[in-house]
């Protein structure tokens, strides 16, 4: 706000009034250099300022007039430093082609252990798979371990590794018969349960060999091998289990062992044929 003053005593009781009122104090810089300066906050802190608009308008303006001319004199009083900065970068070329240098040898160097990098991890990658054959053909080792002990056990227990079939035969015959009198079914029945549940574990490994056969594939040469002695086992077992249900009496005690033998059957995959024997019995 601008003062105004007028001479004579007319005009002293009005000046006295006016060196009463609170005069603005001019704008500090300090309050522009805060780091967050936010305009609408400024203007928003000056309300208890006796100010008019245009008064803070005028001194806005003065003190960018003022700034501006500070610039000037500032980059005209650094002129000549400026001028002459030009010449004491004399000489620099060298150190820059020193970094350049130095950064092309390290671009060459990383470039060269990634190289080395990508070589390990491919040569990882090929042990892996290598180790995860390796398991692989160990596993099919046990395997095809497994099924020729399993294949041998059941040979032995069909007692097929005798002369001929014939020998076997006479051999086991005690084992499966049952006989029909009613005297002696009380003996006969716990030799015959006996027997059936030999026959039941024996179909049951050949079954589980069987599958393990499969699981590997036929197409390994040692499981095709094993075929002829797999058909061997089966047909033995199929010999013996009809050997085993022929002989069965038809009395109400024999009735337990002619399910068991059907399941027996029915877990060898052959179920036609026992229905085949029932019909032929006619029970």
């Amino acid at each position: 706000m601008n003062r105004f003053y007028f001479g004579g005593s007319d005009s002293s009781g009005s000046d006295l009034e006016e060196d009463t009122l609170p005069y603005p104090k001019p704008l500090t810089r300090s309050a522009f250099l805060v780091p967050d300066f936010d305009p609408t906050s400024f203007l928003s802190s000056l309300h208890n300022r006796h100010q008019t608009l245009e008064d803070l308008r005028s001194e806005l303006r003065t003190r960018s007039q003022e700034l501006n001319k500070e610039l000037l004199d500032l980059v005209n009083s650094n002129y000549q430093d400026f001028l002459s900065l030009g010449s004491s970068l004399q000489g620099g070329e060298e150190k820059v082609e020193e970094v350049r240098v130095g950064l092309l040898g390290f671009k060459r160097d990383v470039e060269g252990l990634k190289e080395k990098v990508d070589d390990r991890r491919k040569e990882v990658d090929q042990l892996v798979e290598e180790k995860r054959r390796v398991r692989k053909e160990i596993q099919r080792g046990r395997g095809l371990l497994e099924v020729d002990q399993r294949l041998e056990e059941l040979e032995e227990g069909l007692l097929l590794k005798l002369k001929g079939a014939t020998t076997r035969r006479e051999t086991d015959t005690d084992d499966i018969e049952i006989s029909e009198s009613e005297e002696d079914s009380g003996n006969e029945a716990a030799k015959n349960s006996t027997s059936i549940s030999r026959l039941q574990r024996r179909v049951i490994q050949f079954v589980y060999t069987r599958k393990l056969a499969d699981k590997i594939g036929s197409d390994q040469p040692f499981i095709a091998k094993q075929e002829e002695r797999l058909s061997r086992v089966r047909n033995t077992l199929l010999l013996d289990i009809g050997s085993a249900f022929k002989q069965i009496s038809t009395n109400e005690h024999a009735r337990g062992t002619t399910l068991k033998i059907l399941n027996i059957y029915r877990e060898l995959g052959e179920p036609d044929e026992a229905l085949r024997i029932l019909k032929d019995r006619k029970i």
